[in-house]
């Protein structure tokens, strides 16, 4: 099992780089394109992913990405390629921010999660990631409820909603930012 590669990088690719380690060069999968150009120098933390059909490495610049990555792939229903696209789409940070807030809103804008998975991630997730208890799991369709009724359109409201992961938030507070970022 692999675990880092320290090497240059000699292509770039939509999805993927190759690192050269010692003469060898690695296809690994990234999930932020943009972190890499041809002739850096990189340190990666890799995921070798081995099923019946492929084998492939995914890359990670740092173990807490990595540690987000390996959440994403233990939570029924999302595999290595869900996970890595929603990767690409968010930090690692970002990711824990929303579970942690219950915010299905923003993991449902994830590429490949929609309503089901997001509440899947979260329902797996939350205790894992925090140690307390999942809360109000249905916190920002209440807000959301509650802003369509005061005249907002969906669309701004999830854009939104998408954008506030206040852990230990409740409801008024949500609304209170909501209504704060709408009037801006």
């Amino acid at each position: 099992m692999y675990y880092s590669f320290q090497g240059n990088i000699t292509l770039v690719r939509k999805d993927f780089v190759v690192i050269e380690v010692g003469g060898i060069g690695f296809q690994v999968f990234v999930p932020h394109i943009e972190d890499y150009q041809k002739g850096d120098n990189v340190f990666i933390y890799v995921y070798q992913v081995v099923r019946e059909d492929e084998q492939y490495l995914v890359g990670f610049k740092s173990e807490y990405e990595k540690e987000a990555f390996l959440s994403l792939i233990s939570v029924k229903g999302i595999g290595p390629r869900t996970a890595l696209g929603a990767m690409s789409a968010t930090s690692a940070k970002d990711l824990f921010s929303a579970i942690a807030a219950n915010n299905i809103t923003f993991l449902k804008k994830l590429p490949g999660i929609g309503a089901k998975a997001a509440s899947q991630i979260i329902l797996d997730l939350k205790g894992q990631l925090t140690g307390t208890p999942a809360g109000n799991p249905n916190q920002y369709d209440e807000v959301r409820d509650a802003l369509k009724g005061l005249g907002y359109k969906v669309k701004e409201i999830e854009s939104v909603l998408a954008t506030i992961n206040e852990k230990d938030a409740t409801n008024e507070d949500i609304l209170r930012l909501a209504l704060k970022k709408l009037k801006k």
